[in-house]
């Protein structure tokens, strides 16, 4: 690559050439043979019931507790305008994904956030304000390779939690898109087996798949479930079936876990290039986190940083980066969000080179 070539360390999606297109290809034309009548047609607005039930049994409920819709984000907007009135308190991990932060305020929420360390949200932190009277009408949490962070929520961590909404009375919105994509290491238990009753967990095929099959899915408790089925029919009447069969068929036809494998094999390179690195050429300019999966690493710079400098810098040298601020529910200034799946080895050298010196123009 030259140096002149642009480099996008902006969002957070899968490569290219991870797409299974030519079976994709497959499940669309047997979708269309199969259930054509179903999918091209007006349903149900808890999505194909193939597909519920599919996820169902993967995660062990009752199929009515599963909604699928056009993403994971969607569902989680229909979540919180079911859940909240104006000025309804919300606690979340700052930093946090930024349109759920923008989604949650959308539907009326004041979102406080609480900091993040090694081992994930400061749970104590948390414990304190509820302790103190404040109860929230619901915690948003992504405790598995964290985005933008990367952190993963320590399995200690995630018994308090549930025993605090148990306590408190108040829901977690468990949120695991990039649960599938470990590559090293064991998994954690998850929030939702520890708690199905206190606990919404949404998740989508966007990174297992891809993300243009806009297909997402919520496991509520049985007090919500026909609430949001209610909420997901007054606003879309019928999400898209087609997709949904699609997704349906790859997985019935044994495809979803080669792929994942497939992924990870993809992936895991590019993570340790990104963290290899970032190791030789900022070890003096911050601290970052060293996960075991996922699609990025939170990068915390050293000392006062203008982010509107360091944004216009890198834009000189031809690396774009997200505005770290929009993660934040305050802050963000020292800030940087490094999603590495959809560059290339030699990409992301280039790019974190062009930032590690962008970084000691700025400083």
């Amino acid at each position: 690559m030259t140096n002149n070539s642009s480099i996008k360390f902006t969002r957070g999606v899968p490569a290219v050439e991870s797409f299974p297109t030519a079976q994709l290809a497959e499940c669309a034309t047997t979708v269309l043979a199969e259930h054509s009548d179903v999918v091209l047609q007006y349903g149900k607005a808890r999505g194909f019931p193939l597909l519920c039930e599919q996820i169902a049994h993967m995660q062990g409920v009752d199929t009515d507790r599963v909604i699928v819709g056009q993403g994971s984000l969607q569902l989680l907007d229909l979540i919180a305008r079911m859940l909240f009135q104006p000025g309804s308190l919300v606690y979340a991990e700052d930093p946090s994904y930024d349109r759920t932060i923008t989604i949650l305020r959308r539907a009326g929420g004041h979102v406080v956030g609480f900091p993040l360390s090694k081992d994930g949200l400061d749970v104590e932190a948390v414990a304190a304000r509820l302790k103190a009277g404040e109860i929230p009408v619901c915690l948003y949490i992504i405790p598995d390779f964290q985005n933008p962070s990367g952190s993963v929520l320590s399995f200690e961590k995630r018994q308090r939690l549930v025993q605090l909404a148990r306590d408190y009375e108040f829901w977690i919105i468990e949120d695991v898109p990039y649960r599938r994509l470990r590559y090293r290491g064991d998994d954690i238990p998850t929030c939702f087996s520890m708690a199905p009753e206190r606990v919404i967990q949404m998740s989508s095929y966007s990174k297992q798949i891809c993300p243009g099959i806009r297909v997402g899915y919520a496991i509520t408790p049985d007090l919500l479930k026909a609430q949001l089925a209610k909420m997901a029919e007054d606003t879309y009447i019928s999400p898209s079936y087609f997709d949904q069969a699609v997704v349906y068929e790859f997985i019935r036809r044994g495809w979803l876990e080669p792929q994942i494998e497939r992924l990870k094999a993809l992936y895991a390179p590019r993570l340790d290039m990104t963290l290899a690195v970032l190791a030789e050429t900022m070890i003096d300019l911050g601290t970052w986190t060293h996960p075991d999966g996922g699609f990025f690493i939170g990068l915390t710079l050293d000392g006062p940083i203008n982010t509107d400098a360091l944004l216009a810098r890198a834009r000189d040298a031809n690396l774009f980066l997200t505005d770290g601020r929009g993660f934040f529910t305050a802050s963000g200034e020292n800030f940087v969000r490094l999603p590495f799946c959809a560059l290339t080895p030699d990409e992301i050298e280039e790019g974190i080179v062009r930032l590690a010196e962008v970084v000691r123009k700025v400083k």
